[in-house]
């Protein structure tokens, strides 16, 4: 069977060459929305595949990037993994609880990933294209397919989130 997306037509780029320059943005990306290297790969390589399917549409729009960014969070937040399948790390003792400093080191913001991990799929994306993927909130909304309102409610739900979760965090440290 032969595809004739493997070549390069009209100045387009083939689905090959694209897929090898843009694997380090898009799993990079798909690690900061999954937590695991495992799904990071998984969510990649199924947002490659969808575009793969589609090449012609892909490689003819103006900014392939931003289709294949905006088929990549639908996908991430369709999929609906039942808890049961989730990975658990068990122990023989609960984690110690460490007390949030006030400087803005790696280990503030390795404590601040735990408490973004947790968050809704859809406040996870919007924090994850906002914060690390330093997209603007039109960006984000086209990426999402919703209003650039929706976008500021929702970063603001997330936002209040992790406050709550860290101030949280912070009392505990201290009573301890």
């Amino acid at each position: 069977m032969a595809f004739t997306t493997t070549k390069q037509t009209q100045g387009r780029p083939a689905f090959e060459e694209y897929a090898a320059s843009a694997w380090p943005g898009l799993y990079r990306s798909s690690y900061l929305l999954t937590g695991n290297h495992a799904d990071a790969e998984d969510l990649a390589q199924q947002t490659l595949l969808q575009a793969f399917r589609s090449w012609d549409r892909v490689s003819r729009a103006d900014q392939p990037a931003a289709y294949v960014r905006r088929t990549m969070t639908n996908v991430f937040l369709s999929q609906r993994r039942p808890k049961s399948r989730r990975l658990e790390l068990l122990t023989d003792a609960p984690p110690e609880p460490r007390p949030v400093g006030a400087g803005g080191g790696p280990e503030d913001r390795m404590v601040l990933w735990a408490h973004v991990g947790s968050l809704p799929p859809r406040q996870r994306a919007v924090v994850v294209l906002r914060y690390y993927e330093q997209l603007s909130e039109r960006e984000i909304a086209d990426a999402l397919g919703c209003s650039t309102g929706t976008v500021k409610s929702t970063a603001h739900r997330a936002l209040t989130a992790l406050r709550a979760a860290i101030g949280s965090e912070a009392h505990d440290g201290e009573e301890a």
